[in-house]
């Protein structure tokens, strides 16, 4: 079986995490190189993750209790817990669904007086074009703050040079992952010292929770050879244990409860080597291979299946989603004919706020509601996805004739 994801890790690398876990080093002087490497402006803060850096980046804005913050409807639920401890207020920004990008005059609304900063998430590898928004925060003088966890494109793309923060994210199924690990592009200088103050304050990760984390991920890149993950799949229905939740628990970067307790930390110095070696070897042909695999895959449903910005460019085809009528009945015969695809779970629709019901995020439900995320990487061949496109093609033409036959008993 073709398993729904590959780590974009290799051996050599995790062999550097553990040796550099087993050797003393300058936690600081790792994470100076990390920021150098990344940046040559000083603008760049090196953190646990994503979510750690965000934290940060509200503690250090101080923005008043009530203030509110526009987010793409579709996010990551931590995202929105964080601004709600924060005492802020998530106001969802419904997407245009072929892009998969904020609409505008869905913004639009949504400003107020209360508003005080925009969060754009860049989804599933697809780039969402900033300029609109951008135009549209300079107006009404807001933070515009890119999520770019889902759209690392090599360590020459450190976001649009516009926004006033840029986060990017290597945690375990990110590409070129270091297993954990967070690198913010923050503009203002006066802001990222801030955020340098507060980081500070944080206990650093221990080498014992990254060691483990390395030894869980070699274990998963040990199974996902097709035997093996489908010998994987099947013993853990013979046991009853669902897969699709276990294996997406196996690569959630921080267990539920918490949270905050949970990301407040500084990166530990072997991690912060694993992810200076990560930029350092980023293979830009590996991601030539991924961005030309999605687009024949989107040339092969021709139309005949929604692929949410499947021609939005840039785009590295991180994950491959698309939209049925059918997602059960399309997940099941994928997995039979061989490919674990999935409908994830970690994604959130933020809601709209309970004085304000017309900003609901429909075309997001809708989204989450239809989606199947297929399986892509550079392991597969041309006829592999060739063949996993016609299965795709198959199933949901028979539900479109299905229904053409309806109407006309009707």
């Amino acid at each position: 079986m073709w398993a729904r994801k590959r780590l974009d890790v290799r051996w050599s690398d995790l062999a550097f995490g553990l040796l550099h876990a087993c050797l003393p080093a300058d936690r600081w002087a790792a994470q100076r190189r990390v920021e150098s490497a990344w940046s040559d402006s000083e603008d760049a803060l090196a953190c646990l993750s994503v979510r750690s850096g965000f934290d940060l980046l509200l503690g250090a804005l101080a923005l008043p209790p009530g203030s509110e913050v526009l987010v793409s409807a579709i996010t990551i639920r931590h995202m929105v817990e964080i601004i709600e401890r924060h005492g802020l207020v998530p106001i969802p920004v419904d997407l245009d669904v072929e892009r998969l990008a904020p609409r505008m005059e869905w913004m639009r609304r949504a400003v107020t007086p209360a508003t005080r900063a925009v969060l754009v998430a860049h989804l599933f590898g697809s780039r969402t074009p900033l300029e609109p928004i951008l135009a549209l925060a300079e107006e009404h003088g807001l933070l515009v703050i890119e999520d770019c966890a889902q759209a690392f494109a090599g360590p020459r793309h450190g976001g649009h040079p516009q926004a006033d923060v840029s986060m990017f994210s290597f945690g375990t199924i990110k590409k070129a992952t270091a297993l954990g690990g967070a690198v913010l592009t923050v503009r203002d200088a006066r802001l990222l010292q801030q955020m340098r103050i507060g980081q500070a304050s944080y206990s650093v990760q221990s080498r014992g929770s990254y060691v483990r984390r390395l030894l869980k991920c070699g274990a998963l890149k040990a199974c996902s050879s097709r035997v093996a993950f489908g010998v994987l799949m099947g013993v853990l229905r013979a046991v009853g244990r669902d897969p699709d939740r276990a294996i997406n628990g196996s690569v959630r970067g921080f267990r539920e409860g918490r949270l905050l307790e949970r990301i407040r930390r500084r990166p530990s110095a072997p991690l912060l080597a694993v992810l200076k070696r990560r930029l350092r070897t980023f293979d830009v042909h590996r991601l030539e291979d991924q961005r030309e695999k999605g687009r024949r895959l989107a040339r092969l449903l021709n139309h005949q299946v929604a692929c949410p910005a499947a021609t939005v460019v840039p785009h590295t085809h991180w994950v491959f989603p698309i939209l049925v009528d059918n997602p059960q009945q399309v997940l099941a015969g994928l997995r039979q004919a061989g490919f674990d695809a999935t409908q994830g779970q970690s994604l959130w629709v933020v809601a709209a706020p309970g004085d304000r019901p017309w900003l609901e995020p429909t075309a997001a439900r809708d989204v989450l509601s239809r989606v199947v995320f297929l399986p892509l990487y550079p392991e597969m061949s041309t006829r592999v996805i060739r063949r996993m496109a016609q299965m795709v093609l198959r199933e949901c033409s028979g539900v479109a004739a299905k229904r053409g036959l309806a109407m006309v008993r009707s």
